[in-house]
């Protein structure tokens, strides 16, 4: 182990990457103030432009990363037409970050009814009064359309989720492992996933 570029024994040998990114997380969550759990993710659109905002990771399976959304906003639009992302993970506590670049679907039905009816009934509410990234006149409209939504859906117990509204997963083909180093000596770290395993190299930084 080299001391001086504060190499650990976990960064380097782990093979599996999602057991590196468990115990990233586990630490980001002891660390980090609020929302150790939010990342960028970057989008393009059918002309090429990119575009990029912060989410929240709410789901992690054996073949990805999930958050959910709006699919009729701009991010499920530029992902229905180039269907795939990158996401990165900053957690300044700790001087580490995470980059992922991947293919993504839409989650099953069932997975996505899952988590939408585990959201506090203000949030599900607000997926149906959401017009996500398209204009409106004042934020009175966006008010209105809470209480019209209230009022259909009175019964916090059965607010059923939107057909617009659901999950994506990103299913990673790169996965980078960034630390921090005094002068700039950063460790990189990036795993790549082929023929159904992954390979890992480290990195200049």
């Amino acid at each position: 182990m080299n001391q001086k570029l504060g190499l650990h024994e976990c960064f380097l040998n782990e093979d599996d990457p999602y057991i590196l990114f468990d115990a990233w997380m586990k630490e980001a969550e002891k660390s980090e103030p609020n929302d150790p759990n939010a990342f960028s993710v970057a989008t393009s659109d059918s002309s090429g432009q990119p575009d990029v905002r912060m989410v929240l990771l709410k789901g992690i399976s054996k073949t990805g990363f999930i958050f959910y959304t709006n699919l009729e906003g701009k991010k499920g639009k530029d992902l229905k037409a180039n269907p795939k992302a990158s996401m990165c993970f900053h957690w300044k506590s700790l001087l580490r970050q995470i980059r992922v670049k991947g293919s993504v679907k839409l989650v099953d039905d069932t997975v996505a009814d899952k988590y939408y009816n585990s959201r506090s009934y203000g949030s599900r509410i607000g997926a149906w009064a959401s017009k996500q990234s398209s204009t409106m006149t004042s934020r009175d409209e966006f008010e209105k359309r809470i209480k019209q939504f209230e009022t259909k859906y009175p019964d916090q117990n059965n607010v059923p989720r939107p057909p617009y509204w659901s999950g994506w997963e990103i299913s990673p083909v790169e996965i980078e492992f960034w630390l921090d180093v005094k002068d700039r000596l950063h460790q990189r770290l990036r795993y790549k996933f082929n023929s159904g395993s992954w390979s890992k190299e480290i990195l200049y930084p």
